[in-house]
């Protein structure tokens, strides 16, 4: 099966999640025999982002780390033939909205191949007028990375399939280290949709715990920052995908911290760090969230439903290396058996059989 990804980046991870995801599950498209091509535009805001930040040589972590990987540039122009030949066509929800004009417009004139929308954004429900549907109705589905996200679309009226992250486990693996200490935070700052949450389950409980705190992410502003010195944690700036790994080996412990729509809006999504840190055997203690979709098991992380609960589950941990050790393994093997790219890229397949399948024979979308 030939299939061709539209991307923000495949490039760079600067302020772009999805990226980490697009690179672990088209490798495991690979590995099952189908040929994926994968096309950014060359001017996309993380890849410049990225450049203005740490330079040109930023952009050699990507390629020494996944040789087997590569994007190519693409203008509005070009789209038809990029897609000539295409089974399946994927398209992420930054691509520009006239290159969706342009995959749809194929479509509706007879193209054969199979258009997908793949949503990973909480837009949908925070600003739906940024999302332009007139451009998808020539979509044949959307994939959408939460139940309720899906149902969202459903709403609207479009075939909708869910098809969650997950961690590239052939990079989130554990690694070995002679030496842990404290806790370490990976996760950009946003706009302003954890502010108050991050205060209460990571700031204050650490400071309180006097536990070392390693924070790495983008788009700290100057107040974020100084409260950040106030507490002696250190800031790092942009760390590439592919070195949390070996970051996280260097801490005893991590936590998640969703962002509010996906907790209030949006239930059951969790951040792609989150498959990323437990495939790391790294013991994970989450702000509360509603897994509706039971993604993980009771045990695969500890559970603050305060900011004095955090402070509980954080001593917890630094002072219980039986505790570490329990969460760290059983969290990893539901990873391992559930949630790996190598997962995604089977029920991708599944999910276009599905497509193509007689309307009489298809499962619920």
């Amino acid at each position: 099966m030939k299939i061709v990804y539209f991307t923000h980046s495949l490039r760079s991870c600067w302020n772009h999640g999805n990226a980490h995801f697009v690179r672990g599950v088209v490798r495991a498209l690979v590995a099952l025999g189908h040929d994926v091509d994968v096309v950014e535009p060359e001017d996309g805001w993380s890849l410049t982002q990225l450049k203005n930040d740490r330079g040109e040589e930023a952009l050699g972590k990507f390629f020494r780390a996944f040789p087997d990987l590569n994007s190519q540039f693409y203008r509005p122009a070009e789209i038809e033939a990029i897609v000539d030949g295409a089974d399946v066509v994927i398209a992420h929800e930054w691509t520009e909205r006239d290159v969706l004009a342009s995959l749809g417009s194929l479509r509706r004139r007879g193209s054969t191949f199979r258009l997908l929308f793949h949503d990973t954004h909480h837009r949908a429900v925070s600003d739906p007028t940024s999302i332009e549907r007139e451009l998808l109705q020539d979509f044949d589905a959307v994939l959408a990375f939460g139940e309720s996200l899906s149902d969202v679309y459903r709403g609207w009226g479009f075939t909708a399939f869910t098809w969650h992250e997950a961690a590239d486990t052939s990079h989130f693996y554990p690694r070995h280290s002679l030496h842990r200490e404290g806790v370490v935070w990976i996760g950009n700052w946003g706009d302003g949709e954890r502010t108050e949450e991050l205060e209460t389950y990571l700031f204050r409980p650490v400071q309180e715990e006097n536990l070392p705190l390693t924070i790495r992410g983008v788009r700290y502003p100057e107040n974020a920052r100084a409260r950040l010195r106030e507490i002696g944690a250190h800031y790092g700036g942009w760390i590439a995908n592919v070195d949390a790994p070996d970051l996280f080996a260097h801490h005893l412990m991590t936590v998640h911290v969703p962002r509010r729509f996906y907790v209030e809006n949006l239930p059951g999504i969790p951040t792609i760090r989150m498959f990323e840190a437990l495939a790391c055997g790294i013991p994970l203690v989450s702000a509360a969230w509603p897994d509706e979709e039971r993604l993980f098991r009771k045990g695969d992380y500890l559970i603050a439903h305060s900011g004095d609960e955090m402070r509980r589950h954080l001593r917890a941990l630094k002072q219980d290396a039986g505790l570490r050790n329990e969460l760290a393994e059983r969290g990893r093997a539901t990873i391992l058996a559930r949630h790996s790219c190598a997962h995604r890229a089977a029920e991708l397949i599944a999910i276009v059989e599905d497509l193509d399948a007689p309307h009489t024979e298809r499962g619920a979308a």
